[in-house]
């Protein structure tokens, strides 16, 4: 049983090998693009309002007070990145229970790419408050000499996220695969249900570690100024 989604390829185009990687992930965000679509397109401000409203204004208010809480800054400049990183691995990973679906999470290749857009994005918020300068000086306190452990942490919590979040995805699908093997179906049942559950938690705490990765340099900048 492969368990790996960039070993399986669906088909190929010329060349090219399409995987299950980018095809489950482009199914993901389908799906997030269609449900935003269905669920925005008759937002009211007076009552009566749709139940899909009212679930989507109690996710989007969630997030806002999370990243009220860790950042202390205004959510509304946060919540478009955490909010898509948050909701496109919540939703990979929900899926699981669907027969023939492999979640792209749990392909080094995806959480490598997300770790890589938590990277670029704390420069690039950085900056956006504090200026080149101000951001810049963050790497040379409290010595000049500390730049090059500074870079080296910036690499190495990158890293970490995107070894994080393969590993947790990918242990599970391996257990549930050897339960499955093993054992009769319900034992492997109440393991995937479980694993549904773990998986938002992966989801919520990648989400947190990216705003505080962001939040965090921006944060250290003001208190130093």
């Amino acid at each position: 049983m492969d368990i790996d989604p960039d070993v399986i390829v669906l088909f190929e185009l010329g060349p090219l090998r399409i995987n299950a990687t980018l095809v489950f992930s482009w199914v993901v965000m389908l799906l997030l693009i269609g449900l935003a679509w269905l669920v925005t397109r008759r937002l009211r401000v007076t009552p009566p309002r749709s139940r899909w409203q009212i679930l989507l204004e109690a996710i989007v208010g969630y997030m806002r007070e999370q990243i009220r809480e860790v950042t202390g800054h205004d959510a509304s400049r946060y919540l478009p990145f955490i909010g898509t990183l948050f909701l496109y691995i919540s939703l990979s990973n929900l899926l699981a229970f669907v027969p023939g679906y492999h979640p792209p999470t749990g392909s080094v290749s995806t959480t490598g790419a997300l770790a890589l857009c938590v990277f670029l994005a704390v420069p690039t918020y950085g900056i956006a408050q504090l200026g080149v300068g101000g951001y810049l000086k963050r790497y040379l306190q409290p010595t000049p000499l500390m730049l090059p452990f500074h870079l080296l942490g910036e690499l190495s919590r990158t890293l970490a996220l995107a070894v994080r979040l393969f590993g947790n995805v990918m242990s599970g699908t391996m257990i549930a695969a050897v339960l499955l093997s093993v054992t009769p179906l319900i034992f492997p049942a109440v393991m995937q249900a479980l694993g549904l559950l773990i998986g938002q938690i992966h989801a919520y705490i990648f989400a947190v570690l990216a705003l505080v990765y962001i939040g965090s340099a921006s944060r250290r900048q003001e208190e130093q100024s």
